[in-house]
């Protein structure tokens, strides 16, 4: 299908995929702070999912290098950290995992390694999010690192990775996946969030890389999916409407339509059903109210009980824990 014009807008038709995502697929995401995007609408829809395991990233180079290391579990040991401003870390981690204490960080950084590890053991799909073609070298070791964690820029070599050389690394590591993983399904995209302190021209020519790299990937590989959500962003919307105040990041109402589009893309009208259910409780889970003793707001928390009741009869993984506990609790108040 081509495209379609209305008013000022050209229209992104839907691409046709071979393949439906279930409640009982579990999903690892995997990327750029897209991803997470992503991720937190599917968690709340009650999907099993695992996010970063070795937080967020960025370049093909840190994905594919960080998603073999856990799903093979290679852990780390002390000397794969190093001290930097009080603090311990490691260049294949986001900050998030540093710390002061030499032993939390490695035991950290190696229970985020094993827990992915047996996660991968029952995956059926990989989303990843390319951020940057853009990476940094560290100058002593030659290694493209995660994470700078804010070290001199005299200690790296900014670089922009090759397309051949990013596609050679993400290529080995999915037919590693695939080899193990006979039913995983991959889907990749390109974050449309713009890396502009590279630069406007060199952030253009970052996506224009990870872009190319994806039709590579998807043309060699008959598992790997490209999902539009760049174009559908930054060629549909093409507005700064849709971005937050730092004209960087998409706001709210942008994720929220790729993520129309990601629903009619990849499930079934009978999954979007059962997310409607399940987002009914949610959205009442997160009410407070002014007086939870009246009668009728306990009849209110003893009717999202049965609506949970009657989802476990039917759906008995989804976890509800969470929300049962609210109202459970609310009502003995």
């Amino acid at each position: 299908m081509g495209l379609e014009s209305q008013g000022f807008r050209t229209l992104l038709p839907l691409r046709e995929y071979p393949f439906r995502i279930k409640h009982s697929d579990p999903i690892i995401f995997w990327g750029s702070c897209f991803a997470e995007h992503m991720a937190q609408k599917m968690g709340s829809a009650k999907f099993e999912t695992v996010l970063n395991p070795l937080g967020i990233t960025y370049n093909p180079h840190s994905i594919a290098h960080g998603i073999r290391q856990t799903f093979t579990g290679e852990t780390l040991n002390e000397g794969n950290l190093f001290e930097a401003n009080g603090l311990w870390h490691s260049f294949d981690f986001h900050s998030r995992f540093s710390h002061p204490n030499k032993d939390l960080a490695l035991s950290g950084m190696n229970n985020s390694i094993r827990n992915a590890h047996s996660f991968w053991q029952q995956a059926k799909v990989l989303i990843v999010t390319l951020g940057t073609a853009t990476a940094f070298r560290q100058l002593e070791e030659g290694q493209v690192v995660n994470n700078c964690h804010k070290l001199p820029a005299s200690v790296f070599k900014k670089t922009r990775l090759e397309i051949g050389e990013m596609k050679d690394g993400l290529l080995q590591t999915f037919n590693i996946l695939k080899e193990k993983q006979e039913s995983l399904q991959i889907i990749l995209s390109v974050s449309p969030v713009r890396h502009i302190k590279d630069g406007l021209v060199e952030n253009q020519r970052s996506k224009a890389a990870l872009l190319l790299l994806a039709e590579a990937l998807e043309n060699t590989l008959d598992f790997v999916h490209y999902f539009p959500a760049y174009e559908w962003i930054m060629d549909d919307l093409r507005d700064y409407r849709f971005f937050e105040s730092d004209l960087v990041h998409p706001n709210a109402q942008a994720v929220d339509y790729v993520w129309k589009h990601f629903q009619q893309s990849f499930f079934t009208a009978d999954t979007q059903q059962l997310m409607k259910r399940i987002g009914s409780i949610v959205q009442a889970s997160q009410h407070r109210p002014f007086h939870p003793n009246t009668p009728q707001h306990q009849q209110f928390l003893k009717l999202q009980l049965e609506k949970i009741a009657g989802l476990k009869k039917e759906h008995p993984a989804l976890d509800f824990s969470e929300e049962e506990n609210y109202f459970k609790g609310v009502s003995q108040q």
